[in-house]
């Protein structure tokens, strides 16, 4: 690579390896999902007041313009306590298509609606035929006033509309506003890796909100910091739900071309990301992840034409696929741009106060430091 992947977020706030930590793997320009050709993403932060702290965030796998063209795709849970829309149908059909919204738990319903919203606004003969939009959330109700209907459906088609493609901020931002990682500040998190397979480069990107784990289990760089950084914990005073509990959702793009049961083993190794960070996974954390390759562009006849344009039966789709036995390049890009976009969750961050006064402070990144220095795992 001729340049280095951002340090900083676009807002300024430091990603993990400004600080030094090392991690596996060639990251792409940004260290970021939009390395993924072709991929979009947009927030819709909501603060107001003491007690909303919330959002969405929306990701156009293949760009706002083309939404109609579907992905190979494959999903895993690895807890389902939580919800993510439209599963049944990446599991029956090994496709989807269109954006990804996540948000709040309690508004995952308005969410999964405002991308019909702006379906119907952009892509009118779509929505006319039938979606099952793809909608996926965690639970902010720690920080947030989640019973406040806070998150609206012009909240989901704003973030769908404000959507780039090039570097994005991290933390707390769009869905990720109110979540909480290690029982540190967290939210959303993304990184990116290169992955050569004969003459070509390939991208897998990787976009989670987190909101997992308990402070006694956090890893980072291979360091067990829980102990280190056990103090000032107010969620383990205030909290009356396990530590541990909460989710995280995570979104892998590749334009890697990819069957629908590769892009599924692909979404099975974020857990092992995630496990590199020291999550055992808790019963009271939806963990769910969906994978998609954004290859094949035309390859699979999507639904809704098939509806209005009958007299095209008698095509043939056609996929191009990586072979199993080559796949295991892309599986260690997984892990490693999960486990390091979970740390950018944490690293880009502030202290926030929010619902009733609660307040969950941010990771100590001069501490951090100090830690891994003193392991050696930094200069």
């Amino acid at each position: 690579m001729d340049h280095e992947p951002h340090l900083a977020t676009p807002a300024g706030l430091p990603r993990a390896r400004s600080l030094g930590i090392p991690f596996d793997g060639v990251p792409g320009a940004w260290n970021a999902i939009t390395d993924v050709p072709g991929v979009e993403v947009g927030y819709t932060t909501l603060i107001d007041g003491a007690d909303v702290r919330t959002g969405v965030t929306a990701i156009h796998p293949r760009g706002a313009a083309n939404p109609g063209d579907p992905c190979a795709a494959g999903y895993h849970s690895q807890n389902g306590n939580g919800e993510m829309t439209g599963v049944s149908w990446i599991h029956e059909s090994g496709y989807t298509s269109g954006p990804v919204c996540i948000t709040n738990t309690h508004a995952v319903g308005v969410a999964h609606a405002g991308i019909v919203a702006w379906t119907v606004t952009h892509h009118l003969p779509i929505a006319e035929a039938w979606l099952l939009p793809v909608a996926g959330e965690t639970w902010d109700g720690y920080l947030n006033d989640i019973n406040g209907h806070h998150v609206t459906e012009g909240s989901t088609v704003a973030a769908l509309e404000g959507a780039v493609h090039g570097p994005i901020d991290e933390g707390s931002v769009g869905g990720g506003t109110g979540m909480n990682c290690y029982e540190f500040k967290g939210g959303s998190g993304t990184a990116s890796r290169l992955v050569e397979y004969g003459d070509t480069s390939y991208t897998v990107g990787v976009f989670l909100q987190t909101n997992f784990g308990s402070r006694d289990e956090l890893v980072i760089a291979g360091v067990p910091l829980g102990g280190v950084l056990a103090d000032d914990n107010p969620m383990r005073e205030a909290f009356s739900a396990p530590p541990g509990s909460g989710s995280c959702i995570a979104l892998v793009l590749t334009d890697a071309p990819l069957l629908p049961n590769q892009c599924q083993a692909m979404a099975r190794r974020v857990t092992i990301g995630l496990g590199r960070t020291g999550t055992a996974g808790s019963h009271f954390s939806g963990d769910l992840f969906l994978a998609q390759s954004v290859a094949n562009a035309g390859g699979i006849t999507p639904g809704f034409r098939t509806l209005l344009n009958p007299g095209i039966a008698g095509r043939y789709d056609e996929l191009t696929f990586i072979p199993w036995g080559f796949m295991d390049a892309l599986f260690a890009a997984v892990v490693q741009a999960t486990e390091e976009a979970v740390v950018n969750a944490l690293v880009a961050n502030r202290e926030v106060v929010g619902f009733r006064g609660h307040r969950t402070p941010a990771l100590p990144r001069e501490r951090l430091v100090a830690a891994l220095r003193e392991r050696g795992v930094i200069a």
